[in-house]
C-alpha cells in the first residue's frame, strides 16, 4: 500500500498568514485614526477662517468705531483666551428689533466672537489688532504680539491648543482691514 499524502496548511503558514493579516487591520486603524484627526483639524480651520472673515465684515460695518483712534478702538483693543472662562455677557444684545448705538455694537460683536470661540476651538484664543508682520520665519508660525504700527493692517487672529500641547497657537491670521 502506498501512503497518501494529504495536501494542506502547517500551523506555521496559518500564523504567518494570520500575522500580515493582523499587520494590514492594524495598518488601517492607523490611516483611520489620522484621517479623523485631520479632518478635525480641517473643520477647526474652516469654521475659524469663518469666524474672522465674519468679525472683519461686522467691523467694516461699523464705521463709526473703525474710524476711532486705535487707542479707543474698540475692535483694537480685543483679546479673548477661553482659558480664562466664559466672556461676560454685553450691556446690551444687539440682534432682532433691539436698537443700539455702533459703541453697543461693536460690544456686542465681541461677545458674539469671544462665544464662539469659548465654545468650538479648544483652548480657543482670539486677538484683533494692527500687525504688518504677523509670521515669525524663524519658528515658520503665526505669533500673538502685535507690531502695532499705526498704518498697519488690521488683523483677526484666531488660535486654538492642538492635541498634545499646553497652550494655543495662532492658526489663522486674516487680514480684514487696510
Amino acid at each position: 500500500m502506498q501512503g497518501c499524502r494529504v495536501g494542506g496548511f502547517t500551523l506555521i503558514e496559518v500564523l504567518v498568514a494570520m500575522f500580515v493579516l493582523a499587520l494590514g487591520v492594524v495598518g488601517a486603524a492607523g490611516t483611520q485614526v489620522t484621517a479623523a484627526r485631520l479632518r478635525q483639524q480641517a473643520a477647526l480651520e474652516s469654521e475659524a477662517m469663518q469666524l474672522a472673515a465674519s468679525l472683519g465684515a461686522r467691523m467694516r460695518v461699523n464705521a463709526a468705531q473703525m474710524a476711532l483712534a486705535d487707542a479707543s478702538n474698540p475692535y483694537l483693543q480685543f483679546t479673548y483666551d477661553a482659558a480664562d472662562g466664559a466672556p461676560p455677557a454685553p450691556p446690551v444684545p444687539c440682534f432682532g428689533a433691539s436698537v443700539c448705538d455702533p459703541a453697543q455694537m461693536a460690544a456686542f460683536d465681541l461677545y458674539e466672537a469671544a462665544r464662539i470661540v469659548h465654545g468650538a476651538f479648544p483652548g480657543g484664543r482670539i486677538a484683533v489688532c494692527r500687525d504688518g508682520s504677523g509670521w515669525d520665519s524663524a519658528v515658520q508660525a503665526f505669533e500673538w504680539a502685535c507690531a502695532g504700527a499705526a498704518g498697519a493692517p488690521v488683523v483677526v487672529k484666531l488660535g486654538w491648543r492642538a492635541p498634545g500641547s499646553s497652550a494655543a497657537a495662532p492658526v489663522v491670521a486674516m487680514v480684514v482691514a487696510g
